[in-house]
């Protein structure tokens, strides 16, 4: 099928890593070429000096310790916004290097405190254990807050792909559990809804870096079973889920060729129909990931309205 994929992307789509799935040996091979998806987007180097540390919080019951990664501005004044990151990779792929550069930067122009988390990988690691350890580093964050120099008023999730995925259920979890309270969930080109059977979805069965089969493959790997069928828990698709009232206000964020574009747009009309305050940003001409070619204007204009989502969402002050 051929695509009106902005004219700034098509030269990179050559260049821009492969992500083709299909049993254990393609996860492996991917895992190992993460570094490619690292190498497409230049080094970011802060303007601001940074306090950056690895440590591990204390993982689900019964399971082991998370690893987590805490971004922090090493000259804040007083207590500042605090998020919780989810990184991508169908739930496979993935840890606290890929989307290393992209949390500098974030941390460096806003001034907030970020804690990105490790959380265990399927299909080693199914449903619930990715999702349940995410949870276990917000609890984690809420509790530590005044040490971290979080203000917990100002406390939020986000995550990307299927870490947008992931943020969407940990929201859920905290709404459900009486969990941290949330001020806010960005959920970039966010994996919601294991039945696969969007317009989009059922349409871009070759698009750039995920397509159809591949979304299969990673909910296969996430669910441990067959997707779509009856007894999937919203937890680990949240389009399932039957109420999203009382969920934080959020920002939606999808692409055009992406085979997930149309349950992100459904999820956030589910949200505004909930009463929940929501944005929805839509980009014609880009595909899954191509945020990657940070050189095109439309990578521009994502990246200015993340900026801007984030510093409303989580009440960045300016001053």
């Amino acid at each position: 099928m051929t695509y009106a994929i902005d004219p700034e992307l098509v030269p990179w789509l050559d260049m821009l890593p492969k992500m083709t799935f299909s049993d254990r040996d393609s996860v492996l091979a991917a895992r190992a070429s993460m570094e490619d998806v690292k190498n497409v987007a230049p080094a970011y180097e802060p303007v601001n000096p940074l306090d950056i540390r690895d440590t591990t919080v204390p993982g689900p019951s019964g399971a082991p310790d998370v690893p987590v990664r805490v971004y922090a501005p090493a000259n804040r004044d007083g207590v500042v916004p605090g998020l919780l990151y989810i990184h991508g990779g169908g739930f496979i792929v993935g840890d606290l290097d890929t989307f290393h550069t992209g949390l500098l930067r974030l941390v460096d122009q806003l001034g907030v405190v970020i804690v990105s988390v490790d959380y265990r990988l399927a299909p080693e690691h199914p449903f619930p254990a990715p999702v349940e350890d995410c949870y276990a580093a917000l609890t984690w964050v809420a509790a530590k807050a005044a040490e971290l120099g979080i203000d917990p008023a100002r406390l939020g999730v986000a995550g990307d792909s299927a870490g947008g995925g992931l943020a969407a259920a940990v929201a859920l979890l905290a709404r459900d559990r009486g969990g941290p309270a949330l001020s806010f969930q960005y959920l970039g080109i966010p994996e919601l809804d294991d039945r696969l059977d969007t317009p989009s979805m059922r349409a871009y069965v070759d698009t750039p870096i995920w397509n159809r089969p591949n979304a299969i493959f990673s909910w296969t790997s996430y669910l441990g079973t067959e997707p779509g069928g009856p007894d999937v828990s919203p937890y680990a698709a949240p389009a399932r889920a039957e109420d999203l009232s009382g969920l934080p206000p959020t920002f939606v964020v999808t692409s055009q060729f992406d085979p997930l574009r149309d349950e992100g747009i459904a999820y956030a009309q589910r949200l505004m129909q909930a009463g929940v305050n929501t944005e929805l940003h839509h980009y014609p001409g880009t595909f899954h990931g191509s945020s990657l070619v940070e050189a095109a204007a439309v990578s521009k204009r994502m990246l200015a309205d993340e900026l801007d989502g984030l510093r409303r969402g989580l009440r960045v002050d300016t001053k």
